[in-house]
């Protein structure tokens, strides 16, 4: 059995997530009210299917015309409203457009990045797309919408190869859209300038061990540490390494820190910029601070699955984490602390937050708030005078029910002595307690018998 640990559930601030499962579901989450409150799935979109399980998204989190990019199992890459959930645009992963449905299903997508900021001035266009395959075939394309004419020109799409074998099992993109960044087993991380499209940083594994003993190289998860410097990256191996690079120091990793015993799955930067957040396929959640290259802490509430997505909020000291347990979970990240937790069935791929939500509480039907002191007093009377009827008639209610049960206590009595003719037997027999009487009328009516 898992280990689980209770504890105490506040509640959490207003908040929207989206969530994608291995059936293809896509479900929002929200939590409304100003107050500490429980999250409520209020929508959920898509049939379940297997075969449309959602392998990667990327959210362009824009204030205006926000898009949500779904890839899944069959081949597919959807864009939804985040909103509405009305589908956009459907494309496939391979632009090719290729029949073989064997290759593609071979090489399915890792890597997949929505450009917020290189919006098309084209009304036609939805935006610019990033794919990443298992293979290492990065692909950039222009994405047009489903209603575009069918004359609309779109540009050619930039195609490369960032490994000669392995697989990948991870790619980044920095904050400002200019830098990609690969890694996967037998795939050393390599960093990339898409306007060139050229590589311009490959790490270098680490020194074998005192015994001649290379560690193998296999990255499951990657991020860029901070926002404004795209030079330190943070990676996670299968071998619960969280390693530090700085590609203006050196090729190998400054920083090594060995966490637990369980590969690392999920990594995500803080908006501080030192900070990042790791979790485990055991389902531990820890934080760390590179500028000591220690651990701040573990979070308190024990996950029971393996954790396949983080999200930060960008204003709210919060993160949310789901994965194969199926919860999807807030935390405080200064307390480390369960705000909340809300079962969604499925096993869990990812996870983004709405950080443009904003909360609405239900309407409601409110009494009017009292304005004079008058009308305040009036209700203070009022409520006291209900009060009092209250309790008066709470009274009388046990007042009549002690009555019936000694009524029916009397009468049970006089059944007891019923057909005793000799008044000193009756009055022995009435001293006695109800139990006893039984016991005597019972062998009364036995010597009659006879």
């Amino acid at each position: 059995m898992p280990r689980t640990s209770t504890v105490e559930s506040p509640g959490c601030p207003p908040l929207r997530a989206l969530t994608t499962d291995s059936l293809g579901l896509i479900k929002v989450v929200e939590v409304r009210g100003k107050g500490g409150g429980t999250p409520q799935v209020v929508e959920t979109w898509g049939p379940p299917d297997a075969s449309r399980s959602v392998l990667a998204t990327s959210y362009a989190d824009r204030k205006k015309d926000p898009v949500l990019a779904v890839a899944r199992k069959n081949g597919l890459i959807e864009f939804l409203n985040p909103l509405k959930g009305d589908v956009l645009t459907t494309i496939k992963a391979s632009e090719s457009g290729s029949t073989d449905q064997s290759a593609s299903a071979n090489d399915l997508l890792v890597g997949l990045h929505f450009f917020k900021s290189k919006q098309e001035d084209s009304s036609s266009m939805l935006g610019t797309l990033l794919t990443c395959t298992e293979k290492g075939k990065v692909c950039i394309r222009s994405v047009g919408r489903s209603d575009a004419p069918s004359d609309q020109s779109i540009d050619s799409p930039n195609e490369w190869s960032v490994t000669n074998g392995g697989h990948v099992l991870c790619s980044s993109l920095d904050p400002s859209e200019n830098y990609a960044l690969f890694g996967g087993k037998h795939v050393e991380l390599n960093l990339w300038d898409l306007n060139s499209s050229k590589k311009i940083w490959a790490a270098k594994p680490p020194r074998p061990n005192n015994l001649g003993i290379s560690i193998p190289t296999w990255f499951t998860a990657s991020t860029f540490l901070c926002k404004d410097d795209h030079r330190k990256i943070v990676a996670g191996t299968n071998q619960h390494q969280v390693r530090l690079y700085d590609i203006t120091s050196q090729r190998r990793a400054v920083i090594s820190i060995d966490f637990r015993e369980s590969p690392i799955k999920a990594v995500r930067e803080d908006t501080d910029g030192h900070t990042f957040y790791v979790g485990t396929a055991i389902g531990d959640l820890a934080s760390f601070d590179m500028r000591t290259g220690k651990m701040v802490g573990c979070y308190k509430g024990k996950c029971c699955g393996s954790i396949r997505s983080i999200a930060k909020h960008p204003d709210l000291p919060l993160i949310a984490s789901c994965g194969l347990d199926s919860y999807l979970r807030i935390w405080d990240t200064n307390k480390r602390q369960l705000l909340s937790a809300v079962f969604l069935k499925q096993h869990l791929t990812s996870v983004v937050i709405d950080s443009h939500f904003t909360a609405q509480e239900l309407e409601g039907t409110k009494p009017e708030e009292p304005t004079s002191q008058s009308e305040v007093r009036d209700q203070s009377d009022q409520e006291g005078n209900c009060d009092e009827e209250r309790s008066r008639k709470s009274k009388k209610k046990r007042k009549d029910a002690a009555g019936k049960k000694e009524k029916k206590m009397k009468m049970h009595d006089e059944e007891q002595i019923s057909g005793i003719e000799d008044p000193a037997e009756k009055d022995w027999i009435d001293e006695l307690p109800i139990s006893k009487r039984k016991n005597h009328s019972k062998k009364r009516g036995e010597k009659q018998l006879d």
